[in-house]
């Protein structure tokens, strides 16, 4: 049930990480502001599913000490986020309950959705560079799939190597995986 929250002066870490669990949005802060997302549409879960099934499956393969999460909380400097899917530090997950610290996470990946888009390109890559995630994925469903596999740069920011669907995508970090980002939401 999605629910209007009244509240009196900027927004803490600890008052979002307080609020009911909500199937229906997603609620993320930034700067003491509420930033709320509608759930994601089926397209957008399938590539989430497929992504997160194809992740699982390569950091198994070469032995990585992470988990792969959907929409974890990530504590960063200006606030919270939830990503649509996050690589995190295995000993790390272990202890976390609520949320993990950005320096315990190795990549997110947004999705991006039609109510997401602007703050998936332009706010989130920058707040997750500022934290020091290493990896940043975008994946774009329209007009067709394509992955935007991004690294982080001394200025702070991520380099965009693009895959589009169709051509098989190899890439080596975090670690060796190979897809065609066109298969995240063929039926």
């Amino acid at each position: 049930m999605s629910v209007a929250h009244s509240h009196i002066g900027p927004w803490t870490l600890d008052d979002v990480l307080a609020l009911e669990e909500d199937s229906a949005q997603r609620v993320e802060l930034v700067g003491g502001q509420l930033m709320m997302s509608p759930a994601p549409g089926l397209a957008h879960q399938r590539a989430s599913h497929r992504l997160h099934n194809l992740l699982q499956q390569a950091a198994e393969t070469v032995g990585a000490e992470v988990e792969v999460f959907e929409a974890i909380n990530i504590i960063v400097p200006d606030g919270l986020l939830i990503p649509d899917l996050a690589l995190v530090d295995a000993a790390a997950a272990r202890e976390a309950v609520t949320a993990v610290a950005a320096h315990d996470v190795l990549m997110v990946v947004e999705i991006a959705s039609p109510s997401t888009r602007v703050t998936d390109r332009k706010l989130k890559p920058a707040l997750y560079a500022a934290a020091g995630i290493e990896h940043y994925w975008r994946i774009e469903l329209e007009p067709a799939p394509r992955l935007l596999a991004g690294r982080r740069t001394g200025a702070g920011s991520y380099t965009d190597d693009e895959h589009l669907a169709g051509a098989v995508a190899r890439l080596a970090e975090p670690f060796p995986i190979t897809f065609d980002p066109g298969s995240l939401i063929r039926r």
